[in-house]
Formats: C-alpha cells, sequence, structure tokens
C-alpha cells in the first residue's frame, strides 16, 4: 500500500492549516444602536477577557436554531472576536420562561458569572400570557438593580417582530414601554429588536425570511442578523468610551 504514506502526509498537512473564521452574515440594513458599556471598556481596557452573560427566554436559548452554535449569544461571541475582542458569551437563555422564573435564577445564572455585560432579553412571554404589567416592572427593577449591585453593564432588550406577537400588539406595546422606561429610570441601555426588525422590514426584508415556521423565534438567519446587529452596537458604544 505505498499510497499510505502519501495519505497520512496530507491528512497531517490539513490538520496544521488554520480554520478560516467564519464570515458575517449578509444582513438587511438597520441603524446602529449604541451602546454605552463603561464596565466592558473597563476591562477590555486593562486587557483582560471580559464575560458577556446573555440572559432570557427562547429567542437566547436559541430556540428552532439549528444547532448550538447557530444561536444568537454563540453567534454574538463569534462576530465580536472577529473584530479582535477577548470576549467569552454565556448564553444564560430557558425557553418560555417569564420575568418571575427568570428573577428566580438571577442569583445562581447570572451573578455568580461575575460578567461585565448581561443582555436581558424579556417580555414577550409576559405579553402573551397577559401576565400583570406592574407586577413586571418591579421584577424588573428587581433584576436590574441586582445586576448593577454586582458591577455589571446592562442591555435590556425587547421584542421581536412575527404573526404570534403582532397577535398581542397592545401588551407587546406596553411590556416593550416598561423596558424602556425602566432602562431610563435605572440608567441603564436599551436594544430595541423591534426597531432592528422594523427597520428590516421597512428594507423589504419579510418576517419569514428571519423568523421560523411557527411566527415567533427566529430562524438561524435572524439570530445571526441580530448577532451581528448587537456587535455593531457595542462596538460603536465601546469607540467613544475606550
Amino acid at each position: 500500500m505505498a499510497w499510505r504514506p502519501a495519505l497520512l502526509l496530507l491528512i497531517l498537512l490539513s490538520a496544521a492549516l488554520p480554520v478560516a473564521a467564519e464570515e458575517a452574515p449578509s444582513c438587511p440594513p438597520a441603524p446602529i444602536q449604541p451602546l454605552v458599556l463603561p464596565r466592558l471598556a473597563q476591562i477590555l481596557r486593562d486587557g483582560g477577557e471580559a464575560v458577556v452573560l446573555a440572559f432570557g427566554s427562547s429567542s437566547t436559548q436559541g430556540a428552532y436554531a439549528s444547532s448550538p452554535d447557530r444561536t444568537y449569544p454563540a453567534r454574538l461571541e463569534a462576530a465580536l472576536r472577529r473584530e479582535g475582542l477577548p470576549v467569552r458569551v454565556l448564553n444564560r437563555g430557558r425557553n418560555g420562561e417569564d420575568a418571575l422564573e427568570m428573577r428566580a435564577r438571577l442569583e445562581e445564572d447570572v451573578i455568580t458569572a461575575r460578567p461585565a455585560l448581561v443582555i436581558w432579553q424579556l417580555g414577550v412571554n409576559g405579553a402573551i400570557r397577559e401576565q400583570s404589567l406592574t407586577r413586571f416592572r418591579t421584577l424588573l427593577r428587581q433584576g436590574v438593580t441586582r445586576m448593577q449591585e454586582a458591577g455589571a453593564d446592562v442591555v435590556l432588550m425587547d421584542s421581536q417582530r412575527g404573526p404570534w406577537v403582532a397577535a398581542h400588539a397592545v401588551l407587546r406595546d406596553a411590556f416593550d414601554a416598561a423596558l424602556a422606561d425602566v432602562a431610563q429610570e435605572r440608567g441603564v441601555q436599551l436594544f430595541s429588536r423591534r426597531r432592528m426588525m422594523d427597520a428590516w422590514a421597512a428594507n423589504g426584508t419579510a418576517d419569514a425570511a428571519v423568523i421560523a415556521p411557527d411566527g415567533l423565534h427566529h430562524n438561524d438567519r435572524g439570530y445571526a442578523c441580530l448577532a451581528e446587529a448587537l456587535a455593531s452596537a457595542i462596538r460603536a458604544g465601546l469607540s467613544t468610551t475606550r
């Protein structure tokens, strides 16, 4: 079998080749929403690796993503590292959870990780279940305050577009408004997924291009483009504080 040494050499040479970084996806245009993140900026200035923690429900865990590396937290880490930022993004999403359930696991799943930045996605499950808006605001304030006490930058993320969300538009608007109000009240950042997706729609992108067949969750492209928009927002904010 004279060919075997040559085959072995080819395999070894192939293994030694560097793996190309995954290219950025082709995404519809949307306005950049700069996120001012002093804690994250300080850690990166000091040369450390920063922990970014994605906290939320199914949009964070990655419902309807084809694999774990297609979720938005995984794609966000890839996008930031592609820009040379030493960050590690932890996925702490759980399908179907609302503010009460997330508040119950805040210490174990968020605070103990000592993140520089928490991206907290919530609201749509409360709207769909027609939960108390007053209770939602209270839980939201408590959670944000605890994250701030732990020294983390906080970004709140509102609801997505899609048929399921549109069917609960009145409550969706109220929960999204509560997120914006608490962000302003507590001095934290808001990343508006709704604003991003409205811009996508205005540029001719149908919901079906970025939303899964269930009409609620993102598909792979939706998660990838959400991650790219978040990465752009983080980079834009860092450029003003670093």
